[in-house]
């Protein structure tokens, strides 16, 4: 089992998600956000639109979800 934070994702705040695979830690990190823009939380939306212009250039969101596959990888 691997943690990452919601910070590590990409997000603003220490929530830790644990899974054996790195695709469930994204589905984790999904369902925070999808509460989180239920919530209307200021800072969790500024980091949501920071990943959402990522989208936007699928070379660019490629790149980022490597590098965040690749840390999950090196984790313990």
């Amino acid at each position: 089992m691997k943690t990452m934070t919601c910070k590590q994702l990409g997000g603003v705040c220490d929530l830790a998600f644990s899974a054996e695979t790195f695709e469930e830690i994204v589905t984790q990190s999904k369902i925070h956000g999808m509460q989180m823009f239920q919530l209307q939380d200021p800072q969790h939306m500024a980091a949501m639109a920071k990943v959402q212009a990522l989208m936007a250039n699928p070379q660019a969101m490629q790149e980022f979800m490597d590098a965040k596959r690749a840390e999950f990888d090196a984790l313990p």
